[in-house]
């Protein structure tokens, strides 16, 4: 039996790794910081950093040491039924009712709509969204050579591509970050304005998702060891976060120097639009085009074949992963073209409630050498986050629904009952009593064995 990856398989797992995760809201989420952050950069930065790479990172070890093979056995011990649920409503949330369709619209919007006039807009969105997702569903068809695909040659063209934009933002500088004071709530509070950035990524959701596929070809190159495959994901693992944390700070920087050559924009994707017209002028509409077409091409990969693969995993007699792939691919066509904004309305709200079950879940599973798994410690914890991430759900309902007045009743009892609600994190105190309960009723009742 294999002991460890060589260097290159190593590179090439991290590479495979960083091309799932970075897709364009990658992209866009850091200029934008940067350039509202000015002059307190640095700090937002490290504040993105921590939440928007340390917490994806966390999820793809969290699954290595719990020795799971899906997001199904990691949430296993509050419950096979509980399981289920969870895991399909995440998959499909990350996967073909939201994340899979927005790919191809952002893919669109800033690559290819610059050059298109709004009457053909339509007509525009359904032709490059129907190459999109051709693309895209030729290499999910072929899930054993995803790491060749995405790993090999996808997310070096993506590199190879984003840097001739990001060098010449250090070449030939927009401006002095010192020169543009920081904006809102970055020039009183950078490094837990720049946490709240990096968690609204939600990357930790598509971290679990993206486990079995970095574990199944970490298996395929010859570990079968599952403390091994632990240590070799954290090793690859450190070749994803270094390419990471190098480009969010690198284009976080592009948006705070921005500001001596562009205007102000209201998304990140503006930013790089007129960034790429500063510097190269149309061919800089076209490398963009390219930068933001191949970044979300592999996001989309990876999506399709996780939730393939779980689905068919899950769901053993029901049909095969091409007939998922297929069927994924097809409703997410769909989608992105005659739905897509009514649905992250409603989806917006799913993921704001399974966001703190999937992080708990994730820190669950990282203690596993010392709770190993415990019944009690899972459904406490589990238990009690649902209830606070309910709260998080009614907060991000559509305007029509929270002016419901059930819904605004209990929107104003968590802002006065719930310590961080107001910033997103009124679930972590209600989890942190749910694990200290789950702990003394677990070592209460080894106690009472024992005797």
């Amino acid at each position: 039996m294999k002991q460890k990856l060589s260097y290159q398989q190593n590179l090439l797992i991290g590479s495979l790794l960083f091309g799932l995760f970075f897709g364009a809201g990658n992209l866009i989420f850091p200029v934008q910081m940067g350039q509202e952050a000015g002059n307190h950069i640095f700090a937002a930065t490290i504040g993105f950093l921590i939440t928007g790479v340390g917490l994806p990172m966390l999820g793809i070890i969290a699954s290595a040491i719990s020795k799971s093979e899906s997001l199904f056995d990691m949430a296993r011990p509050i419950s096979s039924r509980y399981a289920s649920i969870f895991t399909c409503l995440l998959y499909l949330t990350i996967g073909p009712l939201f994340a899979i369709p927005r790919t191809a619209t952002v893919a669109f919007e800033v690559g290819i709509h610059p050059f298109i006039s709004d009457e053909y807009l339509k007509l525009g969105l359904i032709i490059f969204s129907f190459i999109f997702f051709a693309f895209t569903i030729y290499f999910s068809l072929k899930p054993g050579q995803i790491l060749d695909w995405v790993g090999k040659y996808l997310t070096p063209i993506f590199l190879v591509l984003l840097s001739i934009l990001l060098i010449a933002t250090f070449v030939s500088s927009m401006g002095k970050v010192s020169e543009y004071p920081a904006q809102g709530n970055y020039a009183a509070q950078p490094l837990f304005t720049g946490l709240l950035d990096g968690y609204n990524t939600m990357d930790a959701l598509a971290s679990v998702a993206f486990a079995i596929i970095i574990i199944s070809n970490i298996k395929k190159l010859g570990i079968k060891d599952s403390r091994l495959i632990a240590i070799e994901t954290c090793k690859s693992g450190l070749v994803s976060i270094v390419a990471m944390a190098i480009i969010y700070g690198s284009l976080a920087y592009m948006g705070a120097t921005s500001l001596g050559s562009v205007s102000r924009a209201d998304n990140g994707g503006s930013i790089l639009s007129m960034v790429s017209n500063h510097y190269f002028g149309v061919v800089g509409k076209v490398l963009l085009a390219a930068i933001v077409g191949v970044a979300c091409v592999k996001t989309a990969i990876g999506l399709i074949t996780s939730c393939s693969e779980m689905f068919s995993e899950m769901f053993p007699k029901s049909i095969s992963y091409k007939k998922y792939a297929i069927i994924f691919t097809l409703f997410s066509f769909v989608i992105a073209n005659f739905g897509l904004s009514n649905l992250i309305q409603l989806s917006i709200p799913v993921l704001m409630f399974l966001y703190p079950l999937v992080i708990t879940l994730i820190l669950l599973s990282l203690l596993t050498p010392f709770i190993n798994k415990q019944s009690d410690v899972y459904k406490w914890t589990t238990g009690l986050t649902i209830i606070a991430a309910f709260f998080d759900l009614c907060k991000s309902l559509p305007q029509y629904m929270q002016e419901n007045v059930v819904v605004t009743q209990i929107v104003n009892f968590a802002h006065l009952y719930l310590p961080g609600f107001d910033y997103g994190f009124g679930w972590i105190l209600p989890a942190l009593c749910g694990f200290f309960i789950g702990l003394i009723i677990w070592i209460i009742r080894k106690k009472n064995i024992h005797r």
